[in-house]
């Protein structure tokens, strides 16, 4: 640790001053009507899907919900009536 400069030759510990942190100088506000401007202009910017595309990733979206619901309600009833053979109700 003496290597790194954390203690001395009798092995006390070293206090190093730190540095303060340099204060950025306060940028000013941007207002209403320039934040829209800059979210319209960055807007523009995006590559936005194709009908088809879109229409194609929601017929993958509602194909996936329909699948991930049927499973669940299986294992649910599967395990209901397992429970209910366990015990004989």
């Amino acid at each position: 640790m003496q290597r790194q400069g954390e203690v001395d030759a009798e092995g006390t510990p070293i206090r190093s001053r730190r540095e303060a942190p340099q204060q950025r100088p306060q940028e000013e506000r941007t207002g209403p009507i320039q934040f829209l401007r800059e979210c319209r202009a960055e807007l523009r910017k995006v590559a936005w899907p194709t009908r088809s595309e879109t229409a194609n990733y929601t017929v993958v979206v509602v194909l996936t919900i329909v699948a991930i619901t049927a499973l669940v309600a299986g294992l649910d009833w599967l395990f209901s009536e397992s429970i209910l053979e366990l015990f004989d109700v």
